[in-house]
Parts: C-alpha cells; structure tokens; sequence
C-alpha cells in the first residue's frame, strides 16, 4: 500500500493563491521572497500563465534558473519568460522588486529551487550554486542590464533551433542583453554550422570547451596565417589524435618550423597522411623534420611537392622514410638541380637521377610507389 507524503502548507497556500489569478497577481507586491520559487514551481507545472508572467516583473532574486526547468526547449514557459523581459526593457522605470539580472539557462540551478522549494523539484542534476558572473577584465563593453548564461551543445542529434532562437533574441535586445556561453562541446558537426551561432556569442566568457579529437586537418590558400596563428592551432590538445594533415599553399618559409615539428611529433603514433605541398618549404626545414618523420609509423601518403628542395635533401628524405612500414607513397618535387635557367626541367638529367634513385631504393629495400613531381604534372 502506497501512502502518499501530504502537501505542505506551502504547496496548499500556493495552490489556494492560483486558483484566483487576478488576487495572486495582486498578492505578488506584498508576498514574501520566499514564497516566489514554490509559487513559480506551481505556475510552471500548471501552465498558469498570467501569475507567472507577473512573477517575472517582480522577481526578488537576482537569478532565474529557468534552464532546469525548461530543459533547453522552445517551450512555452520560456517564451513567456522572454516577453515579459521584453516588456520590462521598454519601460523607463524598473518595477520595485524586481532585480533579476541573470537568466540561467543552462543544466544547473538545483540548489537554488531546493533551497527555497525542498524536493518538489524533478529531472534537475544536483549542482553548485548559481553565481553571478562579472564582466572579463578585457570586455569593450559594459556590463550589461541581463545576462543571459547558456551552454552550447552541438552534436549530430541536437538540433540548432533552440540555440538560433536564443541568439536571435538577445542580438536583436544589443546593449540589454549580454548571451554568456560558460561551456562549449563539439561532437561530430561541420564547423559551418558552429561559426553561425558562435558568431552571435559572447565567447570571452567561455570557461569550459569540449571538441571530440580531429581526424582530418586541412589548411589551404591562407595567407594571411600568422606565426602566432600556426603556434596556436598546432598547440591545441584536440589535434592530438590527428590522422590526417594537409598543407597547402602556406609560406612555411616565413615561419619557424617549431610548430610543425612538435605537432608532427605529437601526432606520431596516429597520423596516415601527410601533404605539405606548395609550403615554400626550403632544405633546411624539410631536414628539420627528418627526425619526427621517421618516427611516423602509421604513415601511409605523404607528398611534399612544389617545394624548393635540392637532390641532397631529396634523397635524405627517402632514406628517412624508407624505414616506415606502412607508407605506400611519395610524392617529392624535382630537385632543383634539374631545372634550366628558363625554368623548364632537364628531362634527360632528370631520368638519370631517377636511374639512381632507383638503385638507391633497391638497396634499401624500399618497396613504395616514389614519384617526382612539378608545379605543372605529377
């Protein structure tokens, strides 16, 4: 036999005062504190819109936890939330009680709901307490009137319109609202569709970023890349699991080589496939990088064409290369000995280098497909 726990006398005076909406709406002005989170809880589950509505007006606390409550949904309680905001920013006098000045929209505020409404509260993950956030030391801006906290969440089976819908209303409410972003994850989804809602963000307030690891890297025609720019993307932990990189058309020669060879370093045991082509990579970078290569044991293609390479650093590379077990492939430039002054190759001093480089890959055993390669044909 279940025997079910009686309501409190808070739960009946809140379920009393609603029956009568135009007197809870009336009350709100003289009712305590403490009495606005359980009234709140009632209205919410109930659907009574207009009391809730008015809550909002009057909110004595400076946060509302709505995200527990809501679970991250265009649902109606959150829409009514939002229009009242919106009434509340058109007026020129604040009303009396009122001084919320965060909409927390996230997966916490637990404990505040526990705290004023025991456990009446459900599907709500027990977390620290709401605080308030204060503005990052290098905002161009003031603090704003309402912050609005939000997590950002993007993965294959979460769709984007709840995320759309907040930010289009904060953007539209500029210099009322300011959309703080505490948490950012990136599971599996083109960076397109990330750019789109991160570009109406407040990403300084960023504390915590989840990106699932990259597999594939690919880098073309930038140049406007900085040093400072390749340090800090080849620095970032979530290229650690890296299977492919590709580098095209950077001017490796202006930049350290630093960079390059700690990430190829770190990414050793998992990277497949290597293109640096067209990097205006000279002999003394490509020999920096000798070293990391042949620790790239997983490496099965690897093309380093339309760079400045000489016939000694060529065959440096193959010697190095010739000891991984899993490349199939290479792609080098022709040397640069084997160019006229015209520019146009040397075809006959060309086939007997590859006479000899030939021999040289018998010795070693190396049993790859190696192929030179122009800025014209492979």
């Amino acid at each position: 036999m279940n025997i079910r726990t009686p309501p409190t006398l808070l739960q009946l005076a809140g379920e009393s005062l609603l029956r009568d909406q135009a007197s809870a709406i009336t009350a709100l002005e003289y009712l305590l504190a403490a009495l606005f989170p359980p009234l709140f809880i009632q209205a919410h589950r109930r659907r009574i819109w207009e009391p809730l509505k008015a809550m909002v007006h009057a909110w004595p606390f400076t946060v509302l936890p709505l995200g527990c409550l809501s679970h991250l949904s265009l649902d109606e309680v959150l829409k009514a939330v939002l229009d009242e905001l919106d009434i509340l920013f058109a007026q020129e006098v604040r009303p009396r009680r009122w001084k919320l000045r965060v909409l927390d929209l996230r997966k916490t505020g637990d404990n505040f709901w526990r705290m004023w409404c025991g456990d009446s509260t459900q599907n709500c993950s027990l977390t620290g307490p709401v605080a308030v956030h204060s503005s990052s030391p290098n905002m161009e801006h003031p603090l704003a009137p309402l912050e609005v906290f939000l997590d950002l969440n993007f993965n294959e089976r979460v769709g984007d319109e709840f995320l759309m819908y907040i930010i289009g209303w904060a953007q539209q409410r500029e210099g009322l609202v300011h959309l703080c972003c505490k948490a950012l994850r990136i599971s599996e989804v083109p960076f397109q569709r990330v750019s789109k809602v991160l570009d109406g963000v407040q990403l300084d307030c960023i504390q915590e970023v989840e990106q699932t690891p990259l597999d594939k890297l690919s880098i073309e025609n930038c140049q406007r890349l900085t040093h400072s720019d390749l340090t800090h993307l080849f620095q970032c932990p979530n290229l650690r699991q890296l299977k492919s990189l590709h580098l095209f058309r950077l001017r490796l020669a202006d930049f350290s080589l630093e960079p390059l060879r700690a990430l190829l370093e770190a990414v050793a045991p998992t990277l497949q496939d290597l293109r640096l082509d067209n990097c205006a990579m000279v002999d003394s970078q490509v020999k920096a990088i000798l070293p990391v290569l042949s620790c790239c044991h997983q490496l099965r293609d690897f093309t380093v064409s339309e760079n400045h390479l000489s016939m000694a650093t060529i065959e440096k590379l193959l010697r190095h290369t010739a000891v991984l077990p899993s490349l199939e492939s290479i792609l080098y430039p022709i040397p640069l000995e084997y160019y006229r002054t015209q520019g146009t190759v040397d075809k006959e001093r060309l086939a007997l280098f590859g006479d000899d480089l030939m021999g040289m890959l018998r010795e070693l055993e190396h049993p790859n497909i190696i192929c030179p390669g122009t800025k014209y044909c492979h």
